[in-house]
């Protein structure tokens, strides 16, 4: 699952790290380091430019909302709910699989958090007792400090209800695609910690490395069984995972400070 995620760089560094060929200033954002479900995030995609008649794709930095609105749906209210894709299933399921076919993208980030339920609060879970609410917050991000690129859809919504010069006539809306968590080990463990990203959470947003990226933002890619291969997960041990504050877990709080790497989990019980 990805439920939440940082996204600091500056637009200039992710076009320079993509390749993308246009950014309009419109499409700028400023760092987020707590990025929810329906916020405006910076996706990579390649696509016809809208304002020339030149079909040829060009990569672009645009500006999404997540969480993906099919472009059949009656209303963009589900949109909240279609923030991640099953890799296992993406293909066949109705609110992605046209999306799949030709409107695919990525989504850079900084890492991803995941929360952990405590060892002892994971027992009386499993007991069918009350838990307590409090989970210790997890960052997880490439361990060489590059860009992570999550594998991602797009989709375009048209509000019938407004004209075609209005402003929000058209959403543009994606969707993070997420696949099962690393077992193996992690290329940088906390020393009181979980040891696997599985450890964390049994889901994790589908990391697309350098050499896959063309292929899988190619729209003339449209053959299910080929880009089915693309969404097989990465090599292990790319990774790193470490505590951070519980303040990330209100939506509200905001800043550089939510990265900062705690010297051992909030809760001494959680491993």
């Amino acid at each position: 699952m990805c439920g939440r995620y940082a996204a600091s760089r500056r637009p200039e560094e992710l076009a320079e790290v993509f390749g993308a060929e246009r950014l309009e200033p419109e499409e700028v954002l400023e760092p987020d380091y707590n990025v929810a479900p329906t916020k405006e995030v910076f996706a990579v995609l390649d696509r016809a430019l809208r304002d020339t008649d030149d079909p040829r794709p060009v990569r672009q930095l645009r500006k999404l909302k997540w969480g993906l609105v099919p472009s059949w749906a009656k209303t963009p209210e589900g949109g909240a709910r279609m923030i991640n894709a099953r890799a296992e299933t993406v293909h066949e399921k109705p609110s992605f699989r046209r999306a799949f076919a030709t409107r695919r993208c990525v989504l850079p980030a900084d890492g991803y958090y995941e929360w952990v339920t405590g060892t002892q609060e994971r027992d009386l879970e499993v007991e069918g007792k009350r838990k307590r609410p409090r989970k210790q917050p997890y960052f997880v991000t490439p361990a060489d400090g590059s860009v992570f690129a999550m594998a991602g859809l797009y989709e375009f919504w048209r509000d019938r209800t407004l004209p075609d010069d209005h402003p929000r006539a058209w959403w543009a809306t994606c969707s993070v695609i997420t696949t099962e968590a690393e077992t193996t080990p992690l290329g940088a463990a906390p020393a009181d910690g979980p040891t696997t990203l599985a450890d964390i959470h049994p889901r994790m947003p589908l990391m697309l490395t350098p050499d896959r990226w063309d292929a899988w933002l190619d729209p003339a890619r449209t053959d299910t069984e080929e880009l089915r291969g693309l969404l097989a997960p990465p090599p292990p041990g790319l990774m790193r995972a470490f505590p951070v504050s519980t303040a990330v877990s209100n939506v509200r709080n905001n800043g550089p400070d939510l990265l900062k790497e705690l010297e051992a989990p909030e809760e001494s019980t959680l491993f």
